[in-house]
């Protein structure tokens, strides 16, 4: 059994790695499963007759390709560098009814919430969401029957035997969704990154700049009683994003598989309803179902408003969706923003 897992580089300079993102959410790969092996067309010979009866084996199974769920990985790079997946041909069966081998069955680890696609199609074939989770994404072919499968009373010495089935091969897709409880979601330079890198021990790259954040960075919330979530910071929205503006389609997959999504607008934004209904609008249109999810708003940086502000703010938010007012530079709201996800979280669930 091969297995696919953390990479072997072997000539591959780590000054060329690092050089590289370490964060790859979506590979192209072709892949081969392996071809049935042909059943085998013999007739057993004895001293005292030359022609005792067929006794050709089957043939061996052609290899699969697997996928598998692994919990400690969380992209896809390690396939970065296998461009191709050929997996093996079952062995011929021969004499004496012995069965060819199986071919070694390729296993390919990926991280939770991994989706498999035919790139021709569009299909999805598999969807990994669980550790240890094995799914045999291509099959490959059944061994052939030999010529003892094909004796009967009236027909004692069969000249014939089964060819192998062939595998199945074709350019295929794999694609990251992040996995967490919590997916931010706001425009880009909103303080998504301050607020992961104040609750959790990540360390996202933090900038007064749009887009600081290009990849989504993942922390662990820790809550009372050892209790604990995980928080994504997702790459921010623009305008258009649904329609592939910025790099919105490959930012806006990652929030489909977060339980509850957290709003974020700053304090001082022009118009807070507004920033709040496009954000919407544009997960309506990218996936209609990513609507059921709940919706948590908190407005950061809420430092610098008053309560006549807080106030007048809060009117303009929907009604239906509880909002918060924080800050992550004085840490202000954060122990109540926490207490309102953990409920969400386990409304949800």
């Amino acid at each position: 059994m091969k297995l696919i897992s953390y990479p072997d580089f072997g000539k591959i300079s780590l000054q060329h790695l690092m050089e590289k993102t370490n964060f790859i959410d979506y590979i192209r790969i072709f892949c081969k499963s392996g071809h049935g092996g042909a059943g085998s067309k013999h007739f057993m010979r004895t001293k005292y007759n030359a022609m005792a009866g067929p006794d050709g084996g089957d043939g061996g199974r052609g290899a699969h390709v697997i996928l598998r769920g692994n919990k400690q990985l969380w992209t896809l790079l390690h396939l970065r560098y296998y461009k191709n997946v050929i997996a093996e041909n079952g062995e011929n069966g021969s004499k004496n009814n012995c069965t060819g081998k199986d071919g070694e069955d390729v296993i390919i680890e990926v991280p939770l919430g991994t989706v498999a696609r035919d790139e021709e199609t569009g299909e999805i074939e598999a969807e990994i969401l669980e550790d240890g989770q094995e799914i045999i994404w291509l099959r490959g072919g059944r061994g052939g029957l030999g010529n003892q499968n094909f004796a009967t009373p009236t027909n004692q010495v069969p000249e014939h035997a089964q060819p192998g089935e062939p595998g199945v091969e074709g350019w295929k897709t794999l694609e990251l969704k992040v996995l967490a409880d919590v997916g931010l979601v706001g425009f880009p330079n909103a303080g998504k990154s301050t607020l992961l890198s104040v609750i959790t021990a990540a360390k996202p790259k933090i900038a007064n700049y749009a887009f600081t954040t290009l990849t989504p960075q993942l922390g662990m919330v820790e809550y009372r009683d050892g209790r604990s979530f995980c928080i994504a910071d997702l790459p921010g929205i623009i305008e258009g994003a649904a329609e592939g503006k910025g790099l919105g389609h490959r930012f806006l997959r990652h929030i489909e598989r977060n339980a509850v999504l957290l709003f974020l607008i700053p304090a001082d934004s022009d118009d807070h309803k507004k920033e709040f209904e496009i954000l919407f609008n544009e997960l309506e249109q990218y996936n209609p179902e990513m609507l059921q999810k709940d919706f948590v708003i908190a407005i950061s940086k809420s430092d610098m408003l008053d309560d006549e502000l807080k106030e007048a703010i809060s009117k303009e938010l929907p009604s239906n969706i509880p909002h918060l007012f924080i800050s992550s530079v004085t840490n202000k709201g954060l122990t109540e923003l926490k207490d309102v996800l953990w409920k969400t979280i386990n409304q949800s669930n």
